[in-house]
């Protein structure tokens, strides 16, 4: 049965950025690079459909650059079979993920050398276009099998990218077999799992570093959309789409709060479009204010609800007001999706998902 590469390989979404990762059936694990999920033990997994659940970082390799992420998700996929026999240069391979945090993608290419040096480590070198959002995804050969994991690539160069070499995470998967659940450090020197912060490893003695368990740390203005968030009952890890900026749906309709001009905060979401007929009564009632505290609007033919104040604010007496409107604008595009849908006979827009 040919593989369904979409339904194998995620998007990894976090308060720092987006990068991509890939799903093994036997292990039931997924794969990527550490320096994507570096800082959080719980990060937003996203599918090719947009549909988004929870998963726990439960081992790193940070000299490897490898971490692996288990879901209490039933998955589906059938996942990759590896195939560990010796590359070839010139050999054809596929690089998949999401660069730049956009929709799935394939880029095709070549096997350019198989063991060159990096950062005095043993990579493959590629020449498919890799773009930042791509690392920690799969490089699989025309066989549609697991040859390596995309890791990185020169900043200042065309058509050079590097994987991580397949027996480096077959390698892991052997210390993978003892995971449980918590997140681990695995010791670069003895292979022992190291669960808490500590100065050495009990181990070998090893020395650790004991910032690699220290969680990433949001601003204030990214605590208090994050509280808004929770408020409607949603786990903000599951809306970061990167640094202060949140995605996801209330519903059927999709919101965004993100920071503007480094003074506001602004929450939106695209509703319907514009009907071709009888509009009239439509702009009525957009004219009339009728959400205060919030806007409606019309952009490209699309309505929006917004919400706007100034980042000050968050650290006034009016805070608590700010984040009770935050949270029931969250709400009210909800509702006002499927209000304009049966009153005006609006469509929805095309961000909109279907429930």
């Amino acid at each position: 049965m040919e593989l369904n590469l979409e339904n194998t390989v995620y998007k990894i979404n976090t308060a720092k950025g987006s990068g991509s990762c890939f799903y093994l059936k036997e292990q039931n694990m997924f794969v990527t690079n550490y320096h994507v999920v570096a800082g959080f033990k719980q990060v937003c997994l996203e599918d090719s459909k947009h549909e988004v659940f929870l998963g726990n970082v439960v081992m790193v390799n940070t000299h490897e650059d490898i971490a692996f992420i288990k879901s209490d998700k039933l998955m589906e996929a059938e996942g990759f079979i590896i195939n560990a026999e010796e590359l070839k240069r010139g050999e054809k391979i596929s690089v998949i993920g999401f660069p730049y945090g956009m929709p799935f993608s394939i880029t095709e290419g070549v096997i350019s050398a198989v063991n060159q040096l990096l950062d005095g480590k043993p990579h493959t070198q590629i020449d498919a276009a890799v773009n930042p959002g791509n690392s920690g995804g799969p490089v699989i050969n025309e066989k549609g099998e697991l040859i390596g994991i995309v890791a990185s690539k020169f900043s200042d160069a065309d058509n050079m990218g590097f994987a991580i070499p397949i027996n480096i995470l077959v390698n892991e998967l052997e210390i993978a077999k003892e995971l449980n659940s918590n997140f681990a450090l695995k010791c670069n020197s003895c292979d022992s799992l190291i669960e808490k912060a500590v100065k050495y490893c009990l181990g070998c003695g090893d020395t650790i570093d004991e910032t690699i368990f220290d969680d990433y740390e949001l601003s204030d203005l990214g605590r208090f959309c994050e509280g808004a968030i929770a408020n409607i009952g949603i786990n903000p890890v599951l809306m970061r789409k990167g640094h202060e900026y949140w995605n996801g749906h209330v519903g059927s309709a999709e919101v965004r709060i993100f920071v503007y001009d480094y003074n506001y905060i602004y929450s939106t979401s695209p509703l319907n479009r514009l009907p071709k007929k009888n509009i009239e009564p439509l702009l009525t009632y957009l004219l009339s204010d009728p959400v205060n505290p919030y806007q409606l609007g019309v952009s490209d033919n699309d309505i929006y609800i917004s919400y706007r104040f100034a980042v000050i604010d968050i650290h006034t007496s009016h805070k608590d007001t700010i984040l009770k409107n935050l949270a029931n604008m969250l709400h009210k595009a909800d509702e006002l999706d499927d209000a304009f849908q049966n009153e005006y006979g609006c469509e929805k827009t095309v961000y909109a998902k279907a429930i």
